[in-house]
């Protein structure tokens, strides 16, 4: 089911949905204009000829020979992730660190014989899924190995199983969101989990990352869907029982949700899966005060009403994503249910939002799909505008990066009693530090996900750069940001994961012994020590 659809080898998605001159020039005009950047250049985007490859250090052996090829391409597309950083170096023909094999393993026995052959061989194996990392997670230069084998994990792309009375799936790791919704639509059943990265991340991708999903409250992370989780390590493959839940001591599928890929490779997992839903209700609030409204989020998460969509947007990121101009802040709500209607769930959660000052000028918006009624529709405008910017985020930022601006964002979760403080310090300390490195910056904040005893704020951070000084610049920037949050008992990722890019907070921020028992199950699973070196420990 893989697309042939030919996406960039060096940016986000596909190439036909690059920004086109047009769309760079009016986005220069915006940068310009709305946040006072100084003239900004518009540089061509790269061809795969401009670029700095170094030639293969290994050859595909011919145990791998069905599967595997040191095409130029498939090595360069396959190089780094798609955060700030690697957007830069590729759209600056820098590919030195790209692997030296590519294999796209069909079958379980495949992805056995590629890692008996690079155990043999001292080869590091980093598994791909859609490469959508931003924290360095699938980068490897493979510094004391004889080379570097890249495990594509695309070819194995079905859902194996699916058990309509339990409403779970078997689903191989190489399938992308869109391929997981299509092959679960005959059985008229969904996973709805909707990453950022859903167009072109994997579910074995998902569960290495321990990726965030489309529900604001309850079923935030992957880890709520997955029932057993079955990988193939150098010492062996392994498998989870799959069970709802189990009190028979640590749990073991923890070991591999977020391994990030360091003790092995998953291939296939069960997943809870469920219904479309009938029944959904939304609405968008707008705050003249942002304190006034993440009161208001507070209390609604923590009165247990649990929708589906909670996000606040503070005044940049609602300018940002072209919703509000007027220094508005606004709070996205939606519930939905397969059984029963939500309209009464959405209008206690307005009414709470009201008595701290919100006000709906676009209305609500109640469906019964089941039915085929729909009340009102004036809620599409934000609701629906919301959704797109959401996912055409990231084919912007590769036109930014075109133009030598910085842009990038990070995410944590803390305490709602931690959160001022925090927030009002990552105000000062990394808008900061973008004046002190580009003369200006923009900062804007969105929850992501509420929880009831505290946010998960994403932060996108935009200023102009330097051209050739961009990593330098970033660096400061990431530093001054990473350092505030475990300043202020933050985590230093809520769901992009740790990967190389935050492996030093991580250790700050995990116990010494929790580590220490990382690195033993990493010598039981992985003694070479050949799976994604570097990443997570």
């Amino acid at each position: 089911m893989t697309d042939d659809r030919r996406r960039s080898f060096w940016a986000w998605g596909y190439e036909d949905r690059l920004p086109d001159d047009e769309d760079r020039r009016e986005m220069k005009e915006q940068l310009e204009g709305l946040l006072g950047f100084p003239e900004l250049p518009v540089m061509e985007y790269p061809s795969l000829e401009d670029i700095d490859i170094p030639e293969p250090e290994l050859e595909v052996p011919d145990e791998l020979a069905a599967f595997a090829t040191t095409d130029r391409r498939a090595r360069a597309s396959r190089t780094y992730g798609k955060g700030y950083r690697d957007l830069v170096r590729g759209f600056h023909g820098d590919f030195s660190s790209a692997p030296d094999i590519v294999a796209m393993p069909r079958n379980e026995s495949d992805v056995e014989d590629a890692i008996a052959w690079a155990t043999a061989e001292n080869v590091a194996v980093v598994p791909f899924g859609g490469g959508t990392s931003v924290v360095g997670g699938i980068e490897c230069g493979g510094d004391g190995y004889a080379g570097v084998l890249c495990l594509d994990m695309r070819e194995m792309d079905s859902v194996l199983e699916v058990d309509e009375h339990s409403r779970s799936a078997r689903i191989q790791a190489g399938a992308t969101g869109p391929e997981i919704q299509a092959q679960l639509a005959d059985h008229d059943l969904q996973l709805r989990h909707y990453p950022q990265s859903y167009e072109f991340s994997t579910y074995g991708g998902w569960v290495a990352t321990r990726a965030g999903g489309h529900f604001a409250t309850r079923y935030t992370h992957i880890d709520d869907f997955v029932e057993s989780v079955r990988a193939v390590t150098p010492a062996g493959s392994l498998e989870t029982r799959r069970l709802p839940a189990s009190g028979a001591g640590p749990d073991p599928n923890r070991f591999l949700l977020g391994s990030e890929g360091a003790f092995g490779v998953i291939t296939d997992g069960w997943t809870r899966v469920q219904p479309r839903p009938h029944h959904r209700a939304r609405a968008t609030m707008y705050f003249d005060d942002y304190w006034d409204a993440v009161e208001a989020t507070r209390e609604i998460v923590q009165a247990r009403l649990y929708p589906a969509n909670c996000r606040l947007l503070d005044s940049n990121e609602a300018m940002l994503n072209e919703l509000a101009f007027d220094g508005s802040h606004l709070l996205v709500l939606g519930f939905e249910s397969t059984d029963h209607p939500v309209g009464d769930d959405l209008d206690r959660a307005m009414a709470i939002a009201e008595d701290h000052g919100g006000t709906c000028p676009e209305g609500r918006t109640v469906e019964d799909r089941s039915q085929g009624k729909k009340e009102a529709d004036r809620a599409e405008s934000s609701e629906g505008s919301w959704r797109d910017s959401f996912f055409e985020a990231p084919y912007r930022f590769n036109g930014l990066v075109s133009m030598g601006v910085l842009v990038d964002t990070f995410e944590t979760a803390v305490t709602w009693d931690q959160f001022p403080d925090l927030h009002e310090a990552l105000q000062e300390n990394v808008v900061g530090a973008m004046e002190a490195e580009c003369g200006t910056g923009f900062l804007s904040c969105r929850f992501t996900h509420v929880y009831e005893d505290g946010p998960a704020p994403y932060y996108t951070l935009i200023a102009p750069a330097e051209v050739g000084e961009e990593l330098d610049q970033w660096r400061t920037i990431k530093q001054a940001a990473s350092d505030t949050l475990m300043d202020h008992g933050a985590t230093i990722t809520h769901h992009h994961a740790v990967g190389r890019v935050h492996r030093d907070h991580y250790h700050e921020e995990a116990p010494e012994k929790y580590l220490d028992a990382l690195r033993s199950m990493k010598r039981t699973l992985d003694p070479d020590g050949i799976m994604n070196p570097g990443a997570l420990l």
